[in-house]
C-alpha cells in the first residue's frame, strides 16, 4: 500500500489533503469532523483584520452610549470618521476590545488543538502590517502547530505603484517572523507585476511554505435591484487550471514547499497538482458541496492511483510534470495557446 505521508511546514502529515481555512474549520466540531474523515491537517478559520476592527468599533460605540458619548469629538475611531476627545482613553478601550476578540480566537485554537491528533494551523487574514506580530505570538502560545498568513492585496489603489503593493506582503511576513518560532506559511494572491519573481523573493524571507492562491471575492451587479452582491463564493472544479500552471512554473524554483488550493474537488485534480510540484493541497469548496466524506474520497483516489502506477510514496512522483521536467516546457506558457488555436483554424 502506498505511503501518502508528506512533510509540510516542518510537520509530518499522514497525507497531503489539508482542509483549508473556512467555515468548515470554524468550530471545534468541524475540525474533529475533518480529522475523522482523514485530513492530513486543518487550517482554522481565519481571524480577519476587518473583524477585529469592527468588533473594536462596536465595543467603543457601546462604551460611548454607556458614558453619554463622553469620548466623542477629538480622536478618530478605527472604521469611520467618529472622533474622541481623549486619545489615551480611546487607546485603552481599543486595546481592551482587541484583546477580547483575540482571547476568543485563542481559546478556539487551544480547544481545536486538544480535540484532534493532526496538525492544527492557525490563520490570520490581513491586508496591512497592523498588529500581527503581537497576534502571531499569542497564537503560538495557544498551541498552534503553524501559522498561515492569508494576504490578498488587490492593486486597485491608483495612488500606489506595484512595488508599494507588494511591499505589504514582505512587511507582514517580516513582522510575524520576528516574533514566532512556529512555521509560517503565506497564502498569496496572484495580482503582481512579476508573480514569479515575487514568489521566489517571498520564499527567501524565511517562510516555510507558499499557498497558491487566495481566491478573491467576486462582486456582481443585480441589474433589477441596482445592488452589488457576492457571486461564485465556492470554486468550480475547472478553476484548478490557473493554479496548476503556476504550480508547474514555480515548482523547483522557489525556496520553500508549495501548496495548491482552489478548484480541487477530486482525487484526480489533487494528483495533477502533486505532479506539478505541490507538497500538499487545500480543500474547501468540495467539502461545502459534498460534505466532510469527500476528504476520504480524495485520499482514497490518490492512494488507488499510486498503487496502479507503482508509486510507493508521494516523493516518487511529486514534480514529475513541472515545467522543468516535461519535454516541452513551453506547454505551461503562452506558446501553448498559440499552438492550440492554430490547430482549430
Amino acid at each position: 500500500m502506498a505511503d501518502l505521508s508528506t512533510q509540510y511546514l516542518g510537520l509530518k502529515l499522514k497525507n497531503p489533503v489539508i482542509v483549508g481555512s473556512s467555515g468548515m474549520t470554524g468550530t471545534v466540531a468541524g475540525v474533529v469532523h475533518a480529522a475523522e474523515n482523514g485530513a492530513g491537517a486543518v487550517v482554522l478559520k481565519s481571524i480577519f483584520e476587518e473583524q477585529i476592527l469592527h468588533e473594536m468599533d462596536s465595543y467603543l460605540s457601546e462604551t460611548e452610549k454607556d458614558n453619554g458619548n463622553s469620548f466623542q469629538k477629538g480622536y478618530k475611531s478605527v472604521l469611520n470618521e467618529r472622533e474622541y476627545d481623549y486619545e489615551e482613553a480611546y487607546s485603552y478601550l481599543a486595546d481592551h476590545a482587541k484583546d477580547l476578540t483575540l482571547r476568543k480566537f485563542l481559546s478556539f485554537v487551544s480547544e481545536a488543538k486538544k480535540a484532534v491528533d493532526i496538525p492544527v494551523i492557525a490563520s490570520i487574514n490581513c491586508t496591512t502590517a497592523y498588529d500581527w506580530h503581537y497576534f502571531a505570538r499569542k497564537i503560538e502560545e495557544a498551541g498552534a502547530d503553524a501559522l498561515e498568513l492569508n494576504v490578498y492585496v488587490l492593486p486597485s489603489n491608483t495612488t500606489k505603484n506595484s512595488a508599494e503593493n507588494e511591499k505589504v506582503y514582505f512587511d507582514i511576513v517580516k513582522a510575524v517572523l520576528e516574533q514566532v518560532k512556529i512555521p509560517v506559511s503565506l497564502k498569496m494572491g496572484y495580482y503582481f507585476s512579476g508573480l514569479a519573481t515575487t514568489a521566489i523573493e517571498l520564499s527567501k524571507t524565511g517562510i516555510s511554505g507558499l499557498v497558491l492562491f487566495n481566491r478573491p471575492f467576486h462582486p456582481d451587479i443585480d441589474i433589477n435591484k441596482m445592488e452589488t452582491h457576492a457571486k461564485y463564493l465556492l470554486s468550480d472544479p475547472t478553476e484548478y487550471s490557473h493554479v496548476l500552471r503556476w504550480m508547474a512554473l514555480l515548482s523547483g524554483r522557489v525556496g520553500c514547499p508549495l501548496v495548491a488550493t482552489t478548484g480541487i474537488h477530486t482525487g484526480e485534480t489533487a494528483i495533477k497538482q502533486l505532479l506539478a510540484g505541490a507538497t500538499a493541497i487545500e480543500v474547501v469548496s468540495a467539502i461545502y458541496k459534498h460534505g466532510y466524506p469527500v476528504i476520504s474520497e480524495i485520499i482514497n483516489d490518490i492512494s488507488k492511483w499510486m498503487d496502479e502506477k507503482g508509486y510507493k510514496s508521494i516523493d516518487d512522483f511529486r514534480g514529475k510534470m513541472n515545467q522543468q521536467s516535461i519535454a516541452n516546457p513551453a506547454e505551461f506558457e503562452r506558446v501553448q495557446f498559440m499552438r492550440l488555436y492554430s490547430e482549430i483554424v
